[in-house]
């Protein structure tokens, strides 16, 4: 009757164009060639001389023999045992996976052997007959990995040629449109009863709460004073909960573009850990934020397209990251375009956007001319679409290969941050502080604008970071282009006047207004604040107090902006060859923050700015400490002031890495550290604080103190 490769191939409609390897029983009986099946012309077996790790999965237990592996199958990690349902393909190089595995893998665009990394000449193929129903059992999944589990997933419409034996092999492959405007329709999220989002109410608890502090109180009328500060504080309100489900907000929903790299050094535990960080976020997304995966090697592939995170979407999405598979060269420019595309190119759109860029190393395309020498202009990688759509991307550098003057240029310049994951094992957690600030926007499109009241009172400067400052006419007004804020986030700005001398009997003097513009985006509402009041001082004729007191708060943010300027003086010190100095500048500035008055009053904000400084003096150690890990280090620090927005630096386990951190972000990174595999630890495994113990792996040797 042929060989059980036969049987189970005829039985499960699977004899259409798929090649099936002979088996011994096959040589040991004369060739037959039934009337339902297509002869192939005979394949030659190609081999690697050098057998490459494979990244399609976690890693294979160490005390699986070779035998054992063999009847394993190298993308779901499971048994392969003849006669439970389960059909088995065996590749011309040898190596076999279950049929239903590697149709998924091969779909999603890989033509490769995901063990061995042979080239195939013979793809597998799905049955026209398996839509409806399949005699393919579910893939069961290893319980430590839950995220990454996917249930069987039908088939989708096959077309045909002329000659209905054989399939169309085209639609095979990860054929992509013109136009990616195939984006899921978002019809239904405007279903109250189906969101659980209540249209009577905002979006958000409460307002934009805004504060003004003058640097301090009084002015002697006879006396002038140059850049006199005055500080603008915004707190964005608390996310509101869902009246249907009082644990979940009732929030605005995402669209989020994932770029990764999978080129050959991802190969291994870097691209395992990758796969399980997208599980995690996969996981979190709700029901109306939509996801799309990109992949880029020598070339860019879109994985997965725009679709909204139901219970199929994430299986789907799960079944997208899981074939991934690493080779190829590193092209950055090519994976930012095609997802900047995803989101110029759809016809629908959620409210808050973004682009996650994940890489670890050198573009080796667009920033290395032919005689192999590498340029600077960063910002050729970063495609125009992206900054004409103010689309942030939200960048990764992972490990210590990776160009993070490259990857803090494309984050500065599209609005997004700067992350440093500079441990492997923490890449989850990077995600999910960045997600976590995603998932909880509350203000968007927020304006700051500024209006000098006394006629003789000019806008000197405003120190704003990265944000935009727009100086009005004659400097007597000015804006500032905040955008969006996560929940409870907060800014601070300092506006600096120069106060003249005044004549007249008056003792108060009117400064500035400020009034804030923005759009809440749940309810679509645009909110305007203009009644809170103006910044006023005193002007007598003589001081009141001997010493005038500073503003607490004025001088905190003093000694913020002052701790980041001298972070970014140092770094330029360090690109020059002149650690010595830059460690020098360094240590000043901490000096400077003791004695200030926010230092002596033991603020927590001045302690953890003072730890940053010392842990940059020690990435400065010596250029090759520096180069490893001081400049990736250095520049998520200076992202993360320049934006006042936490980003993941290191490995997330020192006090500097909490600077701006939110709730939601800290809620999202305790879930992913009590979590392993998908799954809660064991109380008996767990730390004292309830998180994981997070192994040392960093990508670098240990770095030496300085003495």
């Amino acid at each position: 009757m042929g060989s059980k490769w036969r049987k189970a191939k005829v039985a499960l409609g699977l004899n259409l164009c798929l090649y099936v390897p002979k088996t011994l029983e096959d040589s040991s009986s004369p060739p037959r060639r039934s009337d339902d099946t297509v002869s192939l012309s005979p394949v030659i077996v190609q081999r690697p001389t050098t057998p490459v790790p494979s990244s399609s999965g976690l890693r294979l237990p160490r005390s699986m023999s070779k035998s054992s592996s063999k009847k394993t199958c190298a993308i779901c990690l499971t048994a392969m045992k003849a006669g439970q349902g389960h059909a088995i393909f065996t590749a011309e190089c040898s190596h076999s996976f279950h049929f239903q595995c590697i149709t998924t893998n091969v779909k999603h665009g890989n033509q490769i052997c995901p063990v061995c990394r042979a080239k195939w000449n013979e793809i597998p193929l799905q049955s026209p007959n398996a839509k409806g129903k399949s005699g393919v059992k579910p893939i069961g999944r290893p319980r430590d990995d839950a995220w990454m589990s996917i249930p069987p997933r039908r088939s989708s419409p096959i077309q045909y040629t002329s000659r209905p034996d054989c399939l169309r092999v085209s639609s095979i492959f990860n054929t992509e449109p013109a136009v990616f405007n195939d984006d899921q329709a978002l019809e239904h999220q405007d279903r109250s009863a189906e969101s659980g989002l209540d249209k009577s109410k905002p979006g958000v608890t409460g307002t934009l709460e805004v504060k003004t502090y003058p640097e301090i109180s009084e002015v002697v009328r006879s006396v002038s004073f140059k850049d006199f500060a005055v500080l603008i504080n915004l707190k964005a309100p608390t996310a509101s909960k869902s009246p249907s489900n009082p644990s979940s907000s009732s929030r605005a929903p995402v669209d989020l573009v994932t770029v990764l790299d999978v080129s050959g050094s991802m190969a291994g535990t870097k691209l395992a850990l990758l796969k399980r960080a997208m599980g995690f976020v996969i996981q979190n997304l709700g029901p109306f934020d939509r996801l799309s995966v990109i992949s880029f090697s020598s070339t860019a592939r879109r994985n997965f397209p725009l679709r909204l995170m139901t219970e199929t979407g994430k299986q789907e999405a799960l079944q997208a990251v899981n074939s991934l598979v690493s080779n190829g060269g590193t092209n950055i420019a090519e994976g930012l375009k095609k997802g900047a595309r995803v989101l110029i190119d759809r016809r629908f759109k959620n409210p808050v956007s973004s682009i996650v860029l994940l890489s670890d190393g050198q573009d080796t395309y667009t920033m290395t001319s032919p005689n192999g020498s590498r340029g600077s202009d960063y910002k050729a990688l970063l495609p125009k679409e992206i900054n004409g759509n103010r689309i942030p991307v939200h960048a990764f550098g992972f490990g210590a290969d990776h160009d993070a003057s490259l990857m803090h240029s494309i984050a500065e310049n599209s609005g997004g941050t700067f992350s440093f994951i500079e441990s492997e094992t923490v890449i989850q957690d990077a995600f999910a502080q960045c997600i976590g600030g995603l998932l909880s926007v509350v203000v968007q499109e927020l304006c700051v604008k500024i209006e000098c009241i006394h006629h003789l009172l000019r806008i000197g400067s405003v120190k704003a970071g990265s944000y935009r400052f727009d100086n009005g006419p004659n400097s007597r007004t000015g804006s500032i282009a905040v955008g969006d804020l996560y929940a409870e986030e907060e800014r601070n700005f300092l506006v600096n006047l120069d106060i003249p001398i005044v004549e007249g009997v008056s003792d108060l003097m009117s400064l500035v207004k400020v009034q804030c513009v923005y759009k809440d985006p749940v309810s679509k509402e645009t909110v305007n604040l203009n009644n809170f009041g103006e910044v006023k001082i005193l002007r007598p004729i003589v001081m009141t107090e001997r010493r005038p007191v500073v503003s607490v708060e004025v001088d905190r943010q003093r000694i913020r902006l002052r701790a980041a300027e001298a972070i970014s003086e140092a770094r330029v010190l360090a690109e020059r060859g002149d650690l010595t100095e830059a460690v020098s500048v360094l240590e000043t500035c901490r000096g400077v923050l003791t004695e200030s008055v926010s230092g002596r009053a033991g603020d927590p904000l001045c302690i953890t700015l003072c730890a940053e400084l010392k842990e940059t003096q020690e990435r400065m150690a010596s250029r090759q400490v520096y180069e490893a890990s001081g400049r990736a280090y250095v520049l998520a620090g200076l992202s993360s002031h320049s934006w006042q927005r936490a980003t993941a630096r290191g490995d997330m386990s020192d006090t500097t890495t909490t600077s701006y951190q939110t709730q939601s972000m800290v809620d999202m990174v305790n879930l992913s550290q009590t979590m392993t595999f998908g799954m809660p630890i064991a109380s008996s495994n767990s730390s004292p604080s309830g998180q994981r113990k997070l192994r040392q792996a960093l990508s670098f040797p240990a770095r030496p103190r300085p003495r």
